[in-house]
């Protein structure tokens, strides 16, 4: 195996140089879920974790009493179903403030507060109820003196915007920009706040995989895109996308704003027409998506404004609707045990970084032999067939020895002897070292030998394990 003494060291001196440009990642505590551990146990996770920043959904008493002198800062939320009421009344939002900001802070360190969520595809059409909430909630703020410490705004989804790519053409859709944007944008420049926005590039990609590589999906090397209206050269599609928003307020002459993106991740499991989910590709995204906010400056339209980020989500929310991938966003699994790797500040990104590096094309490595069809999100790991009888008689060895991996299925007369190649052995082998890994990002690799696949290998009548603890 590879030293990466070298790696570390390159890292801390990356680190140095940029780290007073480096955004901040934050965490969504989303709990549409009936198995979660309760506010005081997730606080205890917060901390342990490294996480000094988290998101809500609402303004839930439990939580905010839980976070009190935790030294973690909190966006809290009105929910969309309140908007007709905070609009249309100051003394609604008067005593919301009262009710759900005053009582808590500023022991509970509350930053910001996030009026509605993508309020513009709300099937309850309240978008016309946005920006007078919104006003509404900063003018009780102002009244109880604490429009200083707290920000309002409202997170949209991109698909506010009518045109995203390339990124410089970014614009509103027509029918929002006059009866809704323009005031919104305008309310935030006047109580110098900052735009919401939530971007997940696993949606563009899962609709259009043909033409999106998905190392530019998910922050890996990659030869990069050009915007041909600007000329600035892309190696993320979430940047892109990010710029698209900015350029969308250029247009419209809000070009000093600030945009946070308060929602982005990648499921670890979905259906089947849902292209890209995955354990693998999941712990890609975040743990490369923590690595360019926590070492990076902004986007390129951008470069001079830190890029803000929170992670959706922290736990699987077992009671959310939809397709299987919305259950299946979360870092933590409700027992508090990772989902899989990733890092969340930079003593546990540089940990992160001394791990291999997953290779390029990992995600879409097919599976070798006869496959089984099996459900989207589970994942093995294999033998790369292109590489050489050296590398992976050297990297079967390492599984097998200090890596820990169970070998004894692949010893003469086991379960699994046959077929007895070396590819066949290798296979098994770095399986079960991925699995005890818990799938983590870098733990199929082995120097290019290994790759991931998403469909169950089979050799001969042996069956390959997934999971955890195999």
């Amino acid at each position: 195996m590879a030293s990466y003494g070298g790696t570390v060291f390159c890292f801390l001196l990356i680190f140095s140089s940029i780290a007073d440009a480096a955004g901040l990642i934050g965490v969504n505590y989303g709990r549409v879920a009936n198995n979660l551990p309760t506010p005081d146990k997730v606080v205890v996770l917060f901390k342990t974790q490294g996480i000094d920043r988290i998101k809500l959904f609402d303004a839930s008493p439990d939580v905010l009493t839980a976070l009190a002198n935790s030294n973690i800062s909190v966006v809290v939320a009105v929910p969309n179903e309140l908007l007709s009421s905070a609009a249309a009344d100051q003394s609604f939002t008067d005593n919301w403030v009262q009710t759900n900001i005053s009582k808590y802070f500023p022991a509970t360190n509350i930053e910001a507060i996030a009026v509605g969520n993508e309020v513009f595809v709300d099937p309850n059409n309240t978008t016309m109820y946005l920006v007078p909430a919104m006003k509404n909630i900063h003018n009780s703020l102002v009244k109880y003196n604490l429009d200083s410490s707290i920000k309002v705004s409202s997170p949209i989804a991109l698909s506010a915007l009518q045109s995203s790519y390339p990124s410089s053409s970014g614009s509103f859709k027509s029918e929002l920009i006059e009866p809704v944007i323009k005031p919104m944008l305008n309310f935030l420049r006047q109580s110098e706040s900052y735009l919401m926005v939530n971007i997940y590039p696993f949606f563009a990609y899962k609709d259009n995989s043909k033409s999106i590589s998905l190392d530019y999906a998910l922050f890996k090397n990659n030869s990069g895109v050009v915007d041909t209206g600007n000329g600035l050269k892309y190696y993320s599609l979430l940047e892109a996308q990010a710029d698209a928003v900015f350029a969308a307020m250029k247009a419209l002459n809000y070009n000093d704003l600030k945009m946070v993106v308060t929602e982005t991740g990648w499921p670890s499991m979905g259906d089947e027409n849902e292209i890209g989910a995955g354990t693998a590709n999941a712990a890609s995204y975040n743990g490369n998506l923590v690595r360019r906010v926590l070492t990076g400056s902004g986007t390129p339209l951008r470069p001079q404004d830190p890029l803000n980020v929170y992670l959706f989500a922290l736990f699987n929310e077992n009671q959310k609707s939809g397709p299987t991938s919305e259950r299946n966003y979360g870092l933590f699994y409700p027992n508090e045990q990772k989902v899989y790797d990733v890092p969340f500040t930079l003593s546990q990104l540089q940990s992160w970084e001394s791990t291999p590096a997953v290779s390029g094309n990992q995600s879409q490595a097919p599976a070798t032999e006869g496959v089984s069809k099996t459900k989207v999100g589970q994942t093995w790991c294999v033998a790369n067939e292109k590489a050489d009888q050296k590398k992976l008689q050297e990297a079967l060895d390492f599984a097998c020895g200090k890596g820990g991996a169970d070998c004894s299925p692949i010893q003469p007369g086991a379960t699994c002897y046959d077929p007895d190649t070396l590819e066949a052995h290798a296979s098994y082998a770095f399986n079960s070292y991925y699995q005890k890994n818990s799938r983590g990002a870098g733990t199929c690799d082995f120097g290019g030998a290994a790759s991931v696949v998403t469909q169950a290998p089979r050799y001969g009548t042996c069956e390959f394990p997934t999971g955890y603890g195999n």
